[in-house]
C-alpha cells in the first residue's frame, strides 16, 4: 500500500478523493457542508476525463435549498481553487460544491464546501484496497435505458444506433443547407471545414474568417493564402530573432500581408477573440489555418469531392483517398508547433487522422448529403449513404465511452463504423442532454421497449 494511503501520513492523492467520490465512499446519510449544511447527493456527476471541472452533471441538495445539478470539484485543500486558477477559469462557473480532503484559506467564495477527512465511510487503506477491485461502472453511471436494452439482441441494437446516425447525417446536413441558403455551397463547405478545424475552443473565431472569404480574394499560392488568413486573424506576429527557416517564412509572410493589410484592416480579428490557454501546440490555429491555405490553394479541392463521391471502384479505399485528399505537407509548419517553438527532427501532420476521420463524417459526408437533397438526387443520396455507414470507426474519447457507459454498461457491443459512434453521440444528444444524471422524464427507454423489445 502505498504510503500516501495510510492513516495519519500525508493526505491522499487528488485522484484517489475523485474515486471516493466516484463510488460514493462517504457517509452519505451523514454528509455535511465545512459550515454545518446538510448535504444529499442525488447523483454524484460523470468523472470528467477533459479539461475544467471534475465532476459534471451532479445533482445535490445542501440544506433547506432546492435541489440543483450543477459542476463539482476536487481538490486536496481548498487553496487549490486558486492555486489552479479555477477562480478565473469560465469553465469552472457551473461549480456548486467544492469537495476537498482538508478545507481551509484560499477557497472560492460563496460556495459550500465538503471536507472528506472525517467523513468517508472506512479508514482510507481500506476504501483504497476496495477500489482497486472496484466494479468497471461506478453507482449511478448507467441510465434508466440500460435495462431495455439490455435485453435487446446486438442485432437490435445495430438497427437502432443505425437509425440515430441516419438523424445525425440528416440533422448535419439541414445546419450546412441552412447556411448554403444564405451564402452559397460552396462557402458554406468552407464554414463547415474552418469550424471543425477550429474544434471547441477556437471554433467561432475559425467559422468567422470563412465568412470572411470572400473579401479576402483567393491567391492561388498557399503561402499569399496563410499570410491573409493569419494576418486578418490578428495572428501574425511581428519579426521574431529566431531559426533561419522561421525568420524567412515569417518574412514571406509580412511581404504578401503588406500588400493587402490597408485593404483588410477593417476585417482584421482582434487577437483575444482566440483561445490558447489548455491548448495543445499540435492544435493551434495557425497550424490549421496552414492546412486550410492549402486547401484553398487547389483548384479541384471541392471538385474531387463531387468526383469522389460518386465514383464505384475507389483504390485505396474510399476512406483512405478521402483521406488523402485532405492533407497536405508544408515546408514549414509540418516541423514547427508555433512561430516561436523550436524545429523538430520529424515532419508531424497538420492534423491527426482522427480528426480528419471527424472532418469527413460531420462536415463533407453531410455536405454531400445536403446538395444531393437540394437537386432531388436520388443516386446521389443513395451514394453518400453508403459511404457514411461504411466509413470505418474513429478514435474513442471520452464521449464515446461516456455514453457507451450509460447505454451499455459493460455489456460489449462490436460497434460497426463511425455511423454506430455518431448514432450514440445522437441517443446522447436526443436524451441523455435533455434530462437530468437520473434521467427524469427520459422517454428514451420506453421508445426502446416500445420500438425494438416488442419486435423480438
Amino acid at each position: 500500500m502505498p504510503s500516501v494511503l495510510r492513516e495519519g501520513q500525508t493526505p491522499p492523492p487528488e485522484q484517489f478523493l475523485q474515486q471516493v467520490w466516484q463510488y460514493q465512499r462517504i457517509r452519505r446519510a451523514d454528509l455535511c457542508t465545512s459550515d454545518g449544511r446538510r448535504v444529499t447527493v442525488l447523483h454524484p456527476g460523470f468523472l470528467n476525463l477533459e479539461a475544467g471541472p471534475d465532476f459534471q452533471r451532479a445533482y445535490i441538495q445542501v440544506g433547506r435549498a432546492a435541489p440543483v445539478e450543477c459542476d463539482i470539484e476536487i481538490d486536496v485543500a481548498s487553496g487549490g481553487w486558486h492555486q489552479h486558477g479555477h477562480h478565473a477559469n469560465p469553465t469552472f462557473a457551473g461549480v456548486r460544491l467544492h469537495v476537498v480532503w482538508q478545507a481551509g484559506a484560499g477557497g472560492p467564495n460563496d460556495m459550500p464546501v465538503v471536507e472528506l477527512r472525517d467523513q468517508l465511510d472506512a479508514p482510507v487503506a481500506q476504501i483504497a484496497q476496495a477500489l482497486g477491485q472496484a466494479p468497471a461502472v461506478p453507482p449511478g453511471s448507467l441510465g434508466r435505458c440500460a435495462a431495455p436494452l439490455a435485453d435487446l439482441p446486438a442485432t437490435k441494437i445495430h438497427d437502432l444506433l443505425g437509425q440515430a446516425a441516419q438523424t445525425r447525417l440528416a440533422a448535419k446536413a439541414a445546419a450546412l443547407a441552412a447556411v448554403a441558403e444564405q451564402a452559397n455551397w460552396k462557402q458554406a463547405l468552407w464554414i463547415g471545414l474552418f469550424t471543425a478545424l477550429g474544434y471547441k475552443q477556437n471554433s467561432w473565431p475559425m467559422r468567422r474568417l470563412a465568412e470572411l472569404l470572400p473579401q479576402l480574394g483567393q491567391p492561388t499560392e498557399p503561402v499569399a493564402l496563410l499570410a491573409r488568413l493569419l494576418g486578418v486573424g490578428g495572428l501574425l506576429p511581428d519579426q521574431l530573432d529566431r531559426d533561419r527557416l522561421t525568420n524567412r517564412h515569417l518574412r514571406t509572410l509580412w511581404d504578401q500581408w503588406w500588400r493587402d493589410r490597408d485593404r483588410l484592416a477593417k476585417r482584421i480579428l482582434p487577437k483575444g477573440i482566440w483561445t490558447f490557454h489548455g491548448l495543445r501546440p499540435a492544435n493551434r490555429p495557425e497550424r490549421r489555418l496552414a492546412l486550410a491555405a492549402h486547401w484553398l490553394s487547389r483548384p479541384n479541392f471541392i471538385p474531387w469531392l463531387d468526383d469522389w463521391v460518386c465514383q464505384t471502384k475507389t483504390r485505396p479505399t474510399p476512406a483512405a483517398a478521402l483521406l488523402k485528399h485532405l492533407t497536405a505537407n508544408d515546408e514549414y509548419w509540418s516541423t514547427h508547433w508555433t512561430f516561436r517553438s523550436g524545429r523538430f527532427a520529424k515532419a508531424q501532420p497538420l492534423l491527426g487522422a482522427g480528426r480528419l476521420h471527424d472532418i469527413a463524417v460531420n462536415i463533407i459526408l453531410p455536405w454531400l448529403y445536403a446538395r444531393s437533397l437540394e437537386d432531388n438526387n436520388a443516386g446521389l443520396r443513395q451514394r453518400v449513404v453508403e459511404r457514411y455507414f461504411a466509413w470505418p470507426k474513429g478514435q474513442d474519447n471520452s464521449r464515446l465511452r461516456f455514453v457507451r457507459q450509460r447505454l451499455l454498461g459493460v455489456r460489449r457491443i462490436s460497434l460497426r463504423g463511425a455511423a454506430a459512434q455518431q448514432g450514440l453521440l445522437q441517443v446522447q444528444a436526443d436524451f441523455c442532454n435533455r434530462t437530468n444524471a437520473l434521467c427524469d422524464d427520459c422517454v428514451f427507454p420506453d421508445l426502446v421497449r416500445r420500438q425494438f423489445l416488442k419486435k423480438n
